[in-house]
């Protein structure tokens, strides 16, 4: 199926967290979430809108301290001018042929901009998922649907030379949609773990845990997502004080860890994850990690090999992860998988899970987060992981943002009401995401379009 790009707008909206949330070189309080709604048409005479979401973040696309934390957001929003150029001057092609038949063109432009490969995949991130949501909805097919039968026209093309054709059709055939998903709550560099970290002063009382204690106790989630910042003596003491919540408030839990660049060598990551072994305090967690995700800057990640750890514990790519070919790469190096991000591109999630079926046992993909907000932006990311089959996905808005407090009242009760099993509204709070016993149900997503099911109030929005 042909599409062709006609219009695109442009909204933002501003969100303030109700926690400090610090990850990285940044510790961040509040935020933009850029927002578009597009209309495509069919070459029947056929047309529709779709949409799409996704936080304009500093410090994770671009952590150079050569920018600004307003300019990293510019640069984003840069990114997104050229993809919606690129998509409309490229005519009717298939939602996919849209994506590959100006990547090169995306890159090629956004490096004379500099912008990072990073930062050029987020305007056809958002792209891609708003035209895909309007087909869905033209054609009364749901996102799962859409990939089953591969409406979309995903193939193999030479962005994607390892890539064979007849695996790839069949690696989409057979992906079937899950009913619940369990949530891996992200325990920030500076989140209060007792209670003892908070003071009464300090408290919201907004009726949602601010500890990981209360955490713990609120959700009963089995998955944790820990960072660590680089320095090694800090990283022990402070995995060590998370190792005695969740030792002491949980038969069974997994983490995974998550360096977001902070340590410059392989050798630095390596002393720390020894020296967890070491260490008979830290013994259940280190017994209970999955997988360590990018610790080492990407200046160099995919220059030098990680074999030492990957000898240790699994080790996927993140922020290196910025062009299709990436994955390969880093596979070469000795990383054993690579994390799903929908402001990565559903496109590139999708080729790396069939790469990934296609290596077999020791490879794997990971569901990870940039501050997915609940509302579209939340549930595009859910129904794309779930039908790539992960079964936990790391959330952190959920806490770290009172649900869907940035939206207007209009649009919380339009998508509460269209997804009950997934969003509550209660004792005068804003729209918050439901996760009993550490799970995410996902039955409602499973609608015409890309898992939206719902009205955005854009007249509450700021449009560009």
């Amino acid at each position: 199926m042909k599409v062709k790009l006609e219009e695109v707008e442009r909204y933002e909206r501003p969100m303030t967290m109700r926690l400090a949330f610090r990850f990285g070189v940044i510790t961040v309080t509040g935020g933009v979430q850029a927002v578009i709604r597009v209309r495509v048409s069919l070459p029947d005479g056929r047309s529709g809108q779709g949409v799409a979401a996704e936080a304009l973040a500093a410090k994770w696309f671009e952590k150079s301290p050569e920018f600004t934390d307003e300019q990293n957001l510019d640069q984003l929003r840069q990114s997104l001018d050229l993809a919606i150029a690129h998509y409309k001057g490229h005519g009717a092609d298939t939602p996919f042929g849209l994506f590959t038949g100006t990547y090169n063109e995306q890159q090629k432009k956004g490096a004379a901009l500099r912008l990072n490969p990073l930062v050029a995949s987020y305007g056809p991130a958002l792209l891609d998922r708003a035209i895909l949501d309007a087909v869905g909805k033209i054609t009364g097919n749901s996102f799962a649907q859409m990939i089953a039968s591969n409406l979309p026209g995903i193939r193999t093309t030479d962005l994607t030379p390892d890539i064979e054709q007849i695996p790839l059709a069949r690696f989409l055939a057979g992906l079937k949609p899950a009913g619940s998903i369990e949530l891996r709550h992200t325990v920030g560099l500076v989140d209060p773990l007792t209670a003892g970290d908070r003071t009464p002063m300090e408290r919201i009382n907004d009726g949602l845990p601010e500890t990981l204690e209360e955490v713990v106790s609120y959700y009963r989630g089995r998955y944790y997502k820990l960072k660590v910042a680089g320095d090694i003596k800090a990283d022990l003491d402070r995995l060590g004080r998370i190792a005695f919540v969740l030792d002491h408030r949980l038969p069974e839990y997994f983490t995974t860890l998550d360096g977001n660049e902070q340590y410059e060598d392989v050798e630095g990551i390596v002393e720390l994850w020894r020296k967890v072994g070491e260490t008979p305090a830290l013994a259940r967690l280190a017994q209970s990690t999955l997988f360590i995700e990018q610790p080492i800057k990407r200046s160099v990640a995919l220059s030098r090999s990680v074999e030492p750890l990957a000898k240790l514990r699994p080790v996927i790519i993140d922020e290196s992860d910025g062009e299709l070919s990436s994955f390969p790469a880093a596979l070469k190096l000795g990383y054993a998988g690579v994390s799903s991000k929908d402001c990565k591109g559903f496109y590139k999630s999708i080729l790396n899970a069939a790469r990934v079926a296609r290596l077999g046992p020791g490879h794997f993909m990971s569901a990870e987060d940039l501050t997915t907000l609940p509302g579209v932006s939340l549930q595009q990311d859910l129904a794309l992981v779930s039908l790539l089959g992960m079964t936990h996905v790391e959330r952190n808005a959920h806490h770290f943002v009172d649900g869907m407090s940035f939206a207007s009242d209009a649009e919380q009760k339009a998508f509460v009401a269209a997804h009950r099993d997934l969003y509550e509204r209660k004792d005068g709070h804003p729209a918050r995401l439901k996760a009993p016993g550490g799970k995410i149900a996902l039955g409602s997503l499973n609608v015409p379009g890309f898992a939206v099911g719902a009205e955005m109030d854009f007249r509450a929005m700021t449009q560009r």
